[in-house]
């Protein structure tokens, strides 16, 4: 039985086109910056988020670990949500590498942080306290389901941390999502960021890679600091070319992905024991709760059993994401699995 993964837009599968540029890609020593897909990829990214330079890292992961070292040194401290990408899922990688504290403000349920608490946050001149370097946002915000964050969102924000000379960093993972769901340009969006990671292997469907972007003096230090966590690649074009084809080609379709979470979340408020706010399904995804006598595993495996794989964020809270390859039949279909294993849709579904 063929599985309808929702688990993430990174199991998305490289396209035809991305399949064909990597195996006609022009490649050189990208240590050496002598890969011309690399350097045309770089080039093109920076210009498309109004940046001076930007810089090819291996994973988003990278991205931000390498941005936190450019932007701190060894004991500083650097706010971010409690919440965020980094701050749960990179292995505490700028503590454990850069020796930079990591100082966590609430997510509200929109993925911002309130700018009174990024202020009381922020370290005061006192020789017993780290220095407050850096404010981290996260756009759109994985851990609250995909939300979508305004340039006014975001400007609340970074003139708090702006105003005590704090630079900022942008975990923009899926910011191109963002771009899309706001219908405005990235360079506009991040216009205030000083430096932005993207991913390309998520809605993109590159099969690796991701992009660190700033002014040109941030991104040359960041290249000696891409070098100590040993993300200096050779012929790294290879990937590069996939990568271009994402962004030349994969942005505009992301609206795609949207219309069917929407869709998959509107149908999921018509099962029994789903809990959905459409409040929150702002791009590629769906975070819900079950009313369920079930343990959460256990629906978890039913769901895969039948041929349905969704994620799970915490012991209350589950996820599907919308990706290349997911249309209207899939998202049917999965309604269809969740139905069944769930007992069945409420009176009056159709």
């Amino acid at each position: 039985m063929p599985s309808i993964d929702l688990r993430s837009d990174t199991v998305t599968l490289p396209t035809p086109a991305m399949r064909e540029a990597m195996y006609h890609a022009e490649v050189g020593d990208d240590v050496y910056q002598e890969d011309p897909t690399v350097r045309r990829l770089q080039e093109a990214t920076a210009e498309k988020l109004g940046k001076e330079a930007a810089l090819f890292v291996t994973s988003g992961t990278m991205g931000n670990l390498v941005a936190l070292l450019t932007h701190c040194r060894r004991g500083d401290e650097a706010i971010m949500g409690d919440n965020s990408h980094t701050f749960i899922y990179e292995c505490g990688g700028a503590s454990v590498l850069g020796g930079i504290s990591m100082h966590t403000v609430p997510n509200l349920a929109d993925g911002s942080m309130d700018p009174a608490q990024i202020e009381w946050a922020i370290r005061g001149d006192n020789v017993h306290f780290p220095r407050t370097r850096l404010l981290c946002l996260e756009n759109t915000h994985n851990r609250c389901g995909g939300t979508v964050l305004s340039y006014e969102q975001m400007h609340r924000q970074i003139e708090v941390a702006k105003k005590y000379g704090l630079a900022i960093h942008l975990d923009g993972a899926r910011v191109f999502n963002a771009a899309i769901a706001l219908g405005v340009k990235m360079a506009d969006l991040v216009a205030e960021c000083d430096s932005v990671q993207l991913c390309f292997s998520k809605g993109l469907a590159a099969p690796v890679g991701s992009a660190l972007c700033g002014s040109k003096a941030f991104i040359d230090e960041a290249l000696r600091n891409r070098k100590v966590v040993g993300g200096g690649m050779r012929q790294a074009g290879v990937l590069a070319a996939a990568a271009l084809v994402g962004l030349e080609q994969m942005v505009d379709r992301l609206a795609e992905d949207h219309a069917n979470a929407r869709m998959l979340a509107e149908g999921m408020l018509d099962i029994r024991g789903v809990n959905v706010d459409m409040n929150l399904v702002q791009s590629n995804m769906v975070m819900f709760t079950l009313n369920s006598d079930k343990p959460q595993e256990q629906v978890l495996q039913e769901l895969a059993a039948e041929g349905l794989r969704v994620s799970s964020m915490d012991s209350l809270h589950l996820r599907a994401v919308t990706h290349l390859g997911i249309g209207e039949a899939e998202i049917k279909q999965a309604l269809c699995i969740m139905a069944r294993v769930l007992g069945g849709r409420k009176a009056g579904a159709v």
